[in-house]
């Protein structure tokens, strides 16, 4: 099978990629980034000269590459994407033009070349926020209700993916995940934002009063479902990914965790003034995934945050040039 995947040097894209060249060796990928702030080539280092990989550098919104692309394709993953909420406060246009306009293109693109699958990767984020009280999980049904304009700006993108299934019978599907955390992700996004900041002996920032419940998932977990979606699952359906966890932690439950596998106290939490629009909580159920497909998580939280820190221990070389930029936008 040959896959074509969008945004394959950002954290889940490269993740996957991985993945998926380890779990199916007789495929190929390829991969379309335009190296933007959240894609790495470095992140790409360990399998980038495996003879099953080629990368193509450009933006998705260059429909004559995007089209030529996915003419050699069978299936699309579509990860490609603005995600920082912080940075689509400050730049929302740019956000509507890679995450809405962007994957109108991939769509076209697919439709032309008649691909087999073109599953879209979205997040929790496009259901707006639940009460802290709520013990109510996201599920596929729930209505749309955007808070971000990342958040708006994915809401959009799902609707035009699931636009083109109806309209036109593209065998699309859907995924809407929680939060994702593991290796290679961007030292500006929260988890890894406290494991280097104590990497370097830097207190870690918290929102707020810190309690803004998340639901988090390893991005492993995130790139079997997706193989579970793709290889099993029915067209023009969404699943919502979850986190394993049966009790909810809140961001300063999960900074307290990362100073105790430090082995530091709490005088490293540093309370900063909170953003904008910040959601108090997303909880997504799972259920369907699991009966459909009989995915679920393998990674605990506790086991999870226990390998990613490693991870970054390990390979300052990759993050180190990146802290940088990324405190920049704080």
């Amino acid at each position: 099978m040959r896959l074509l995947v969008t945004g394959g040097c950002g954290f889940i894209g490269n993740n996957f990629i991985r993945y998926w060249l380890a779990n199916h060796p007789r495929d190929y990928v390829t991969n379309i980034d335009a190296l933007t702030y959240a894609g790495h080539l470095t992140s790409t280092r360990d399998f980038r000269k495996s003879p099953r990989y080629h990368f193509a550098l450009g933006n998705i919104l260059n429909a004559g590459l995007v089209n030529r692309l996915a003419s050699q394709t069978d299936v699309i993953v579509h990860f490609a994407a603005q995600s920082h909420v912080d940075r689509s406060i400050l730049s929302p246009q740019s956000f509507v033009r890679t995450n809405v306009l962007g994957t109108q293109v991939i769509l076209e693109a697919a439709l032309k070349a008649r691909v087999k699958r073109f599953h879209h990767v979205s997040t929790d984020e496009v259901f707006g926020a639940l009460p802290l009280a709520s013990r109510v999980k996201f599920t596929e049904s729930t209505t749309y209700s955007p808070r971000s304009p990342y958040a708006a700006s994915k809401a959009g993108s799902d609707h035009l993916v699931m636009a083109y299934f109806y309209t036109f019978k593209l065998p699309v599907s859907l995924s809407n995940s929680a939060n994702n955390y593991g290796p290679y992700q961007d030292p500006e996004k929260f988890i890894p934002r406290m494991i280097t900041n104590l990497l370097l002996g830097q207190k870690i920032p918290i929102y707020g009063d810190g309690k803004y419940v998340r639901d988090w998932l390893h991005v492993v977990d995130h790139c079997r479902a997706i193989e579970s979606i793709i290889l099993k699952g029915r067209p023009g359906e969404t699943y919502c990914v979850g986190s394993s966890q049966p009790a909810e932690f809140n961001n300063l439950q999960i900074a307290r965790m990362i100073l105790t596998i430090f082995g530091r106290d709490q005088s490293f939490l540093e309370f900063v003034k909170d953003r904008p629009g910040h959601d108090r909580r997303y909880a997504l159920s799972s259920r369907k995934i699991f009966n459909e497909l009989k995915w679920q998580p393998v990674y605990r939280l506790a086991d999870g945050l226990a390998q990613t820190i490693a991870w970054y221990r390990e390979n300052s070389w990759w993050w180190r040039r990146l802290k940088t930029r990324a405190e920049s936008i704080y």
